[in-house]
């Protein structure tokens, strides 16, 4: 294969790569970086790939094996990993020194254009997900991507992660009852693919009782236990008492500024896009993701990712 030929069939499985480095490392940046690493490494050893399995599955061996190097770091955790509930706690500052998770954009999971379809299901994706596998050992973590998500076997996997098949196996053995430990017990119930229209219908009641500053109805949307973090302030709420305490001066234009909000979606869960116009500004700027996770007709968390880059989601820089 010439060097021009084989620079293009690699490139095309960048989309996909940054999703694999992405569940592996809870990270959208540090999945950037290891796909580059992985295309760098497999263009310098272009002359070692000899045939005897599918380039892709070369490539997926590399990609596991940078981000296994890559992973010695500390692993990527949300607020209510490190600290207690709290309120209030308006006093505390952003902790940049943590790795926080990271969200990932569906406009590039749309264009993953994976084979399998079911490689960017909702629930392989999903920040419930991501959190959970960041409890396994690096190579267990790998084992479970490679046969539970990516569906290979357990040969293929075994030499991905250089393992042995038996070791494998009882990597898994060990990897799936902590995964089921960590993830929400409904779990089972959400769509594969996205937001359904039910939970479309719930995000516009959410917007409708923001428009209305009605604390009353915002209550009536939440699960007794709901839980609100907003990485990277150290601090979270738990239960709809404090939920709604931490919710309601935003209600008042005075207190921030005035707030729209824009459906979307990211991790494939539902997802509001706010943007705040503060006092004396006259356009809505992106300020933050809030991600939702709805169970049984009702909010059970929001994951609320400040952010400004409205190109990485798609999304319009002012409304």
């Amino acid at each position: 294969m010439s060097a021009d030929r084989f620079a293009e069939e690699t490139e095309q499985y960048r989309h996909e790569l940054r999703v694999h480095c992405y569940r592996m490392l809870g990270s959208f940046d540090d999945a950037e970086d290891m796909v580059q690493e992985t295309l760098l490494r497999a263009w310098r050893g272009r002359d070692s790939f000899a045939g005897r399995s599918s380039l892709r599955t070369w490539l997926y061996r590399i990609a596991t094996n940078v981000c296994i190097d890559d992973v010695r770091r500390p692993r990527r955790v949300l607020p209510y990993q490190l600290e207690p509930a709290s309120f209030p706690a308006t006093a505390l500052p952003a902790r940049e020194d943590v790795p926080w998770l990271q969200p990932f954009p569906d406009v590039l999971l749309d264009r993953a254009e994976e084979p399998d379809a079911a490689t960017i299901r909702r629930e392989t994706i999903e920040l419930a997900f991501l959190i959970a596998i960041q409890h396994l050992p690096v190579r267990q973590r790998a084992a479970l991507i490679l046969r539970d998500v990516l569906g290979w076997s357990a040969r293929e996997t075994a030499e991905a992660v250089e393992l042995s098949v038996a070791a494998v196996n009882s990597a898994l053995q060990r990897a799936r009852p902590v995964l089921r430990e960590h993830l929400p017990p409904h779990r089972t119930e959400w769509s594969a693919t996205g937001a359904t229209a039910a939970e479309r219908e719930l995000l516009e009641k959410y917007m409708s009782a923001w428009d209305a500053a009605d604390p009353s109805a915002l209550a009536a949307l939440m699960h007794d236990d709901i839980r609100i973090t907003m990485p990277p302030y150290p601090f979270w709420f738990a239960g709809r008492v404090d939920a709604l305490r931490s919710l309601i001066p935003n209600l008042d234009p005075a207190y921030r500024g005035h707030w729209r909000f824009v459906p979307t979606s990211v991790n494939r869960q539902p997802t509001l896009a706010a943007y705040l116009q503060p006092a004396g500004a006259t356009t809505h700027r992106l300020f933050a993701l809030d991600i939702f996770r709805l169970e049984q007709g009702l909010i059970a968390e929001i994951t609320a990712f400040e952010t400004t880059d409205h190109i990485r989601y798609g999304l319009p820089e002012t409304v």
